[in-house]
């Protein structure tokens, strides 16, 4: 469990480095869409990330901050280091987006590229932390992470009160956000429905969720390169979702790619694959209960990569 006051902690200490992002509604579609790709780093990554970093004690920030990131937790994280003024060390897959990877870096932090995905990247991330004694700030499997994450939920109900009344379409990898927008809405009577979104490409926590474990899940190259890779053995975050989440859905590549296109046709918001699925649930039909909260977690994609894919599905807009 995430205790309550910790999630009005986190709102508190973090208020002050944040942006307080749109929340649109689209009557016409029965969608309320917050648009955290307005955040400050890009991504609803830097709540969690500034949460962990400033509750930790000075001599735990003085020891450095080692993470591993798939690019947006990676900012967060070195954003919320040079506040404090703690080096840090990110670990990435080579494979990462270079505007995530270059945005880093201008953050002040040090990238290590690891071969393999993300959690190859973690693998290695924890390795070092352990061998420097330096502190490790997970992605997810953390608590104050969670509570920073589930800010965004905050946000959302004191900006429209009448969405909790709608099913809420959250992304899912780790399951931090998940988490933390679960314990927020935990707090409600009754509860609103609550849907993770992930990519077919890279489905561990559906796995965990409907079979208990993720042995011979497929991890293979997504647009939604955010949302990849397993989850560490054991996560906080894989009991929480379960007692949280009421289904967790799975989205192609192709939905995904339809709903970043529709999102620039339909909105002028220019967002990545990964804060894309919960769009992307709607577009395709496989999520029909409205209203619907729809979290748009981030917008850093590779300018290239975003007008082909505008270009491809041209026309789309529906």
């Amino acid at each position: 469990m995430i205790p309550a006051e910790w999630l009005d902690q986190a709102e508190t200490r973090i208020a002050p480095h944040i942006h307080r992002t749109p929340l649109t509604h689209d009557a016409a579609r029965g969608l309320y869409i917050k648009w955290d790709n307005h955040q400050v780093t890009g991504s609803f990554k830097a709540r969690g990330a500034l949460n962990k970093v400033l509750a930790l004690q000075p001599w735990e920030q003085e020891m450095g901050l080692v993470t591993a990131s798939a690019g947006n937790h990676g900012q967060g994280v070195a954003l919320a280091g040079g506040l404090v003024g703690a080096p840090v060390t990110v670990f990435a897959s080579q494979h990462a987006p270079a505007v995530k990877l270059d945005a880093i870096r201008q953050l002040g932090a040090e990238v290590r590229l690891v071969p393999g995905g993300y959690h190859e990247a973690e693998v290695a991330g924890l390795a070092f932390a352990k061998e420097r004694q330096a502190t490790w700030v997970s992605a997810y499997n953390d608590g104050h992470i969670i509570a920073g994450q589930g800010t965004l939920a905050l946000e959302i109900l004191r900006q429209e009160p009448r969405t909790a009344e709608a099913a809420w379409l959250v992304p899912v990898s780790g399951g931090g956000l998940l988490a933390g927008v679960g314990a927020v809405l935990a707090r409600l009577a009754p509860r609103p429905r609550l849907i993770g979104v992930q990519v077919e490409a890279s489905a561990f926590m559906h796995a965990l969720f409907y079979r208990g474990t993720q042995d011979g899940v497929a991890d293979l190259p997504t647009l939604a390169d955010g949302l990849a890779g397993a989850v560490e053995a054991k996560s906080i975050t894989i009991p929480l979702v379960k007692k949280y989440a009421d289904e967790i859905i799975l989205l192609s590549e192709d939905e995904i790619g339809r709903a970043v296109a529709f999102a620039w046709q339909a909105y002028g918001e220019k967002i990545e694959g990964s804060g894309a699925v919960g769009l992307a649930a709607v577009l395709s039909g496989k999520v029909t209960q409205r209203p619907a909260v729809v979290v748009v977690s981030g917008g850093n994609i590779q300018p290239e990569i975003h007008a082909e894919i505008c270009e491809r599905y041209a026309g789309g807009t529906r």
